[in-house]
């Protein structure tokens, strides 16, 4: 029921992963809306719909859930809970998908506080930005804990076996930075488990130069939606730039396959949106403006870290800050 194209885009991408990626999904909502919407794709007898009474719409913030505490991400986040869905996937309000999971799954026992991890598209694997947007103000020791969280999802879902961490500040030199980024630099060098390659800049967020970059809420949101807006713009010039001239339509047709690719490669909704980690579920929150191939692409990103025991890596890594490590 969340989104800004909810509930028929919603639908249309469950049905897809369905049909097309063999997942089961349940939707979450009124029964009415979801079995039209579902009708428009012949598929009222392949997608069970579970009765919520309301839902927070994409203006609604952290306190909604407390509000609403029959909403359709809460009623989704309690199926979880009790064992009979093994992920939530939403794309509504993301503060209130932040605020409902804490309060419905409450956070795995260790972890400081529940972390956004999302897919920078760089090569040749993505890079993941952690924290980005969860938590706006944040202590040294979580950034390192954030740390560990975008390692187990990075070691799951990548395959990487010592995937590189960095810490996201104004300089590549240990001491630049404020008392927070200083403070967790210090730590991150000597944290178990973690190959700290050291600080990266903005610059760098694109650059591949690690595996996983670490920063507050705050800052990784901003950063984030500086990225999206920058790829917006350059599609938007490279538009007008290509039809300019009968000369470079021309050349923009013979190029069209690989624009086609960059396009689908820088795509947000590509990489099934961001990921709510460090509770006792998975939880994945897709872009606001999903079209269906975004919400099928967030069902089989959910899928796939639930199959992956991404709650229990993320168990064992808080649960052993003591193992052997060398630094880097």
């Amino acid at each position: 029921m969340g989104g800004d194209h909810a509930p028929h885009e919603i639908v249309a991408g469950a049905v897809h992963a369905v049909r097309e990626r063999g997942l089961s999904v349940v939707l979450v909502g009124s029964p009415r809306v979801l079995y039209e919407a579902l009708a428009d794709h012949d598929a009222t007898k392949e997608v069970p719909i579970v009765r919520a009474e309301e839902a927070l719409s994409m203006d609604e913030g952290a306190l909604a859930s407390l509000r609403r505490p029959r909403s359709s991400i809460a009623i989704a986040c309690h199926l979880v809970r009790r064992g009979d869905a093994a992920a939530v996937v939403s794309a509504g309000s993301t503060a209130g998908i932040v605020a409902t999971g804490k309060l419905r799954l409450k956070g795995q026992q260790g972890v400081l506080r529940p972390a956004i991890a999302v897919a920078i598209p760089t090569l040749p694997r993505p890079t993941l930005l952690i924290d980005a947007g969860a938590n706006a103000e944040v202590k040294s020791e979580m950034l390192v804990q954030f740390a560990h969280l975008g390692t187990a999802y990075a070691e799951l879902l990548y395959g990487i076996d010592e995937p590189r961490v960095a810490l996201l500040t104004i300089g590549s030199e240990a001491e630049k930075g404020n008392k927070l980024v200083k403070r967790a630099h210090e730590l991150l060098l000597t944290s178990p488990g973690l190959r700290f390659t050291g600080n990266v800049e903005g610059h760098d967020l694109l650059s591949g130069r690690a595996d996983v970059i670490t920063t507050d809420g705050f800052t990784g949101n901003v950063a984030l939606k500086t990225m999206e807006g920058a790829v917006r713009y350059a599609f938007a010039e490279l538009r007008d730039v290509v039809s300019e001239s009968r000369l470079a339509r021309l050349g923009a047709a013979m190029q069209r396959s690989r624009i086609r690719e960059l396009r689908r490669r820088l795509d947000p909704e590509a990489y099934g949106g961001a990921v709510l980690l460090g509770l006792n579920g998975t939880v994945v929150i897709a872009h606001g403006s999903s079209r269906a191939g975004g919400i099928s692409a967030a069902c089989k990103l959910a899928a796939e870290l639930s199959a992956g025991g991404i709650v229990s890596r993320i168990g064992e890594r808080v649960a052993a800050p003591h193992r052997s490590h060398r630094l880097w």
